[in-house]
């Protein structure tokens, strides 16, 4: 165990994977070899993170989540209990694909709920939130709720996790923060003040 992060004594950590300051690996979790996790990270129970997967800073990681070789996810980033990642578009078990794993990445701030499925090849933008159990099967964009399956986008959701409602102006104003969000040509960005 390292003095910078934590590894709970039934978590398996391979030689060669990078681990940030204030981590936290809970029971029963495998971090493999040539993996980098970012400081302030929480690793839940039964995660398995394997090699080249890299993820940013306080990525939060529910438990039984599989971390596959392709996925990339940036700061901030929520991922919800037995949610799934997949990194072959077409599996066979007697057809061997190592080499040809599709990518994934998630942006800074998305949330991923829980038992949802996310298929390889398709990004999640910055913010986004894919509501419990959906299946995504293309890109979901910066700021879009996307529920269901396949996963269709039913709006667009603020920074701090609450729906939007715009105005006549293409404007609306998060309850929580009070931030100004402005969608422009089916696109929604935060308004910098």
């Amino acid at each position: 165990m390292s003095s910078t992060y934590f590894a709970h004594e039934t978590a398996v950590i391979d030689e060669g994977c990078q681990i940030g300051e204030g981590t936290k690996i809970w029971h029963f979790s495998h971090i493999m070899s040539n993996c980098i996790i970012g400081e302030g990270c929480n690793i839940g129970q039964n995660v398995v993170v394997s090699p080249k997967v890299v993820l940013g800073r306080n990525v939060k990681v529910q438990n039984n989540v599989s971390l596959y070789t392709g996925v990339t996810c940036d700061d901030d980033v929520f991922l919800g209990p037995s949610m799934v990642f997949t990194n072959v578009t077409n599996p066979r078990s007697a057809v061997n694909r190592r080499g040809q794993y599709a990518k994934t990445h998630v942006g800074k701030g998305a949330s991923i709920g829980a038992n949802a499925t996310v298929v390889c090849g398709h990004d999640i933008g910055a913010f986004a939130f894919v509501g419990a159990g959906a299946v995504v099967t293309k890109d979901v964009a910066e700021y879009a709720l996307v529920i269901g399956n396949p996963a269709k986008q039913v709006g667009w959701i603020s920074e701090y996790g609450h729906r939007l409602e715009f105005d006549e102006k293409g404007e609306a104003v998060c309850p929580e923060s009070n931030e100004l969000y402005k969608k422009i040509e089916n696109k929604v960005k935060k308004s910098v003040q």
